[in-house]
């Protein structure tokens, strides 16, 4: 043990140290393993570790004589099994269930690791387009702004996410997008400089939003970017004619706005509906007082959350009723937005019926009388 510890601290010092492996728990308990890997934080040498556990991850970080000093107090008390990979060489250290340790060597060739504790992560959406200066989320360098580092994840995440759904939908070599609720149009740009700028596809977006001053706003936006095939108008979505649409993205459309793009969406057969519902009041009103949950409802904070289960689950199942392959999924952190979710429909030409059952179930278990979409859909 004394040896092990001293070539770990030998490696530490010399830059060999590439990655130690502690397994096999002396007890039992839901943690797995811990990965002990070298970084650098602050511009200082540290050891960070991450605690695999049967659900869930953590990471902790020590100066290197703390992180030596765990390390020794998890093989003495807790883990039979150790690997320690160094440059040149794998060290194995084995204790027996009689207490006796052994250790194993082997020469290898292992590359040297990337010490940065914050990689530069590879962007869907590089900083450096002239939209995001536009918006005032850029200087003009290309740097993002300290204050909007948050949105610029949120915009990344987004991209990411509408360039994996593509990938599964079939769709036209002219694509028709509708936007529904584009606000300030931040996530609007984003997607038409990705879909033409980067895909280079064909495509026609339209912006949808209410206030007139932000329609101003964004096509002055997209006639400095060029985007030549990207316009927004002032109109209520209600009055929107649900024709072709290919592409319906709804994102934090408040209550039953939501309910209104997804119908528009359906109506008009768009390949791939993606919406970021917020606000679920139409059915938290209509949730009766004496259910099954009652005891836990009672609380105003945990009925505004099943209310918001309730209101996006027979969303989804409205969805698969009507022929979509539906997901509902987290967006991006709540460490970014605490509208997060994102619900997803497919288009495949396969109705579920039995989903209407289900939704009929929902709505007798919770006193609920009409869904807003069920009633857009009749």
């Amino acid at each position: 043990m004394e040896d092990f510890i001293k070539i770990i601290k030998n490696s530490l010092s010399a830059d060999t140290f590439v990655k130690l492996t502690l397994s096999k728990t002396r007890y039992r308990t839901d943690l797995q393993n811990v990965y002990v890997r070298m970084v650098e934080l602050k511009s200082e040498a540290n050891l960070s570790f991450t605690y695999h556990h049967e659900t869930k991850d953590e990471v902790q970080n020590f100066s290197i004589s703390e992180g030596v000093e765990r390390i020794q107090l998890h093989l003495l008390e807790d883990f039979k099994s150790a690997n320690l990979l160094l440059i040149n060489k794998n060290i194995a250290l084995e204790t027996s269930k009689k207490g006796k340790t052994r250790m194993m060597e082997k020469a290898t060739t292992n590359e040297k690791p990337e010490r940065m504790h914050n990689k530069e992560k590879s962007r869907f959406v590089t900083a450096d387009r002239p939209y995001l200066n536009h918006l005032g989320i850029t200087s003009k360098d290309g740097k993002v702004l300290k204050s909007w580092q948050s949105k610029y994840k949120q915009i990344d995440k987004y991209i990411e996410i509408i360039d994996g759904l593509l990938k599964q939908t079939a769709l036209p070599k002219t694509i028709h997008i509708v936007d529904m609720g584009s606000g300030k149009g931040y996530l609007t740009f984003a997607l038409y400089d990705y879909l033409v700028n980067v895909l280079d596809l064909d495509v026609t977006l339209t912006g949808i939003e209410l206030r007139e001053h932000l329609v101003d706003f964004c096509n002055d936006i997209a006639k400095q970017s060029n985007f030549e095939k990207l316009s927004f108008i002032a109109q209520d979505i209600n009055d929107y004619p649900a024709e072709k649409i290919d592409i319906l993205i709804a994102l934090h459309a408040c209550d039953i706005a939501t309910d209104i793009a997804l119908a528009k969406g359906i109506l008009s057969e768009a390949a791939l509906i993606v919406a970021a519902p917020c606000c679920h009041k139409q059915v938290r009103k209509q949730m009766a007082k004496q259910n099954p949950l009652q005891a836990v409802l009672k609380h105003g904070i945990l009925e505004e959350r099943q209310a918001e289960m309730i209101t996006d689950g027979i969303r989804a199942l409205m969805l698969e009723g009507n022929g979509y392959a539906a997901k509902v999924f987290e967006f991006v952190s709540s460490e970014h937005t605490n509208k997060n979710l994102m619900i997803v429909g497919t288009k495949t030409q396969q109705p579920e019926p039995s989903a209407f059952e289900q939704i009929a179930q929902i709505k007798a278990q919770f006193g609920i009388e009409e869904h807003y979409l069920e009633r857009l859909m009749k």
